[in-house]
């Protein structure tokens, strides 16, 4: 699958990659360029025997796999990261095109993704349990960890490349067999990491690649021979999913939507505290749940009119375009349905008595592209928390600025949004940044740090309504995740 910058030439026709390349029997759908409108691929909606030929598949490898040495398993993953390298820029041009992000955005997620499968070759450390001799006479404890069989990857749109691998390079290190589930709008990433797998030398039916949408999902989420679920996407699905495994004993990570905050204190550096809320509420477009929503600005008059100044100033000057052009810092939504729904919001914050200082609707595109997916930044003023647009997650180029009286009220903000995926707080004082830390009920805290994203040796966090579940993606929670513990206690007369 060959894909070049001067665009896909031949519309791609997707296959399913379930222990070989297999062309699937249910129907096809058109994946498009957001920024371009054409089409670029058709994905398969896999049939429910395709499901169940996939889980047998992967049930077939699973004992011999799950018996191969951990040094063994992760020579494959060593020979897949230095493919990844090796197809750095042709992946990163894959995203930009099937999602719309720029291609600085699209290698940004390429080495996030890429540094997950490199933790995960170090399993052979990650996955060691401990011991304890003559815990009673003569008597000694092992803990071990062991895998448990086939896992499935439910993926979502916005980080089409990125965040299987939070999950399967795990699995796979593990010892477990793992089926991927793209989202149909963004298929194509994880077709051409399927190649990759197979040129690693993954056994057949370890790393699979099922394509379709809700219903293939639900066959998976109901299997009873799938033994977990890792789930990114809207916050309805999560729960509903989190139920679900709690019905059929499942193990499941499901990362649900955010109403991030984003507190600026009168002693941040707006030199500073900018350029990082620029990218912060509109990188990807607003498409990502560390997006910044809502701005809470701290400080008497003279320094919010400079901030918002400043924050209008520099939204404005924003190059909207199509993401394969090096200069462009703002890509399309991902769909017509997504623009739709985004204009929604903005009518809805309009009638609610908002303050529409920076119109997104005024259409600057660079580069005469189809207007179906764009919209320019937007920013509101006098926002308050019981505005539509304040309380709902958008998912898109939406700026919503608030005040607050002192941090004190700025937490309680925060704390009234049912929300909890990630807070951030700009300040030079180091009391404030540690009350803030310490207080704010979020998964992800950033200080000074606009995008607060762990890197892969760290769990991605998460709490209240943006995730259902115990363990996280990344780190040491997917380790934990991906096995069960086994406690040996052991006495020889």
């Amino acid at each position: 699958m060959a894909i070049l910058e001067e665009n896909i030439k031949d519309i791609l026709t997707l296959e399913n990659y379930t222990g070989e390349w297999r062309d699937s029997r249910g129907d096809h759908k058109d994946v498009i360029n957001p920024a371009t409108n054409k089409v670029i691929a058709k994905v398969p909606y896999s049939t429910k025997d395709e499901v169940n030929e996939a889980i047998k598949t992967a049930q077939g490898v699973y004992p011999e796999w799950r018996e191969t040495p951990p040094m063994i398993r992760v020579r494959c993953l060593f020979r897949l990261k230095e493919l990844l390298e090796e197809n750095f820029e042709e992946l990163s041009i894959i995203q930009t095109m099937e999602h719309g992000k720029t291609i600085d955005e699209s290698r940004g997620e390429t080495r996030r993704g890429i540094e997950n499968v490199e933790v995960a070759t170090g399993i052979t450390s990650l996955m060691m349990g401990h011991n304890l001799e003559d815990v009673s006479g003569g008597i000694d404890v092992f803990n071990i960890r062991q895998s448990l069989g086939v896992f499935a990857c439910i993926a979502p749109y916005n980080f089409p490349f990125m965040v299987p691998l939070w999950f399967a390079p795990y699995a796979a290190a593990t010892g477990n067999c793992i089926i991927v589930k793209p989202s149909p709008r963004a298929p194509i990433s994880q077709a051409k990491i399927a190649e990759l797998v197979d040129e690693a030398g993954f056994p057949p039916g370890v790393w699979n690649v099922l394509h379709g949408d809700k219903d293939v999902a639900d066959e998976l989420m109901e299997h009873p021979d799938i033994k977990g679920v890792c789930f990114v996407g809207s916050t309805p699905v999560a729960k509903s999913l989190y139920e679900k495994a709690g019905k059929t004993g499942k193990r499941i990570i499901a990362q649900g939507g955010a109403k991030n905050f984003v507190v600026i204190m009168p002693d941040a550096d707006l030199s500073k505290t900018i350029p990082a809320l620029m990218t912060s509420f509109y990188g990807n477009a607003g498409q990502r749940c560390l997006a910044a929503a809502n701005a809470v600005v701290l400080g008497d008059d003279a320094f919010y009119k400079r901030f918002t100044s400043l924050f209008k100033e520099a939204a404005s000057k924003i190059r909207v375009g199509n993401g394969l052009d090096e200069s462009i810092q703002m890509g399309p939504l991902q769909t017509e349905k997504s623009k739709l729904n985004v204009l929604q919001f903005i009518e809805s914050g309009v009638k609610e008595g908002a303050k529409l200082i920076l119109d997104g609707r005024d259409l600057k595109i660079e580069g005469g592209h189809p207007e179906n997916c764009f919209l320019n930044p937007t920013i509101f003023e006098d926002v308050t928390l019981k505005m539509k647009i304040a309380k709902e997650e958008i998912f898109g180029p939406v700026a919503c600025i608030m005040r607050g009286s002192d941090l004190d009220e700025a937490i309680e903000m925060i704390h009234s949004n049912p929300y909890g995926n990630s807070a951030a707080i700009f300040t030079s004082s180091g009391k404030a940044a540690r009350e803030f830390r310490y207080k704010v009920n979020c998964g992800n805290i950033g200080i000074n740090v606009g995008i607060p994203a762990p890197v892969a040796l760290f769990a991605f966090g998460g709490m209240k309504d943006s995730f259902f579940g115990v363990l996280h993606a990344q780190g040491q929670d997917v380790i934990r995740f991906f096995t069960e513990n086994k406690q040996v206690i052991e006495r020889w007369l």
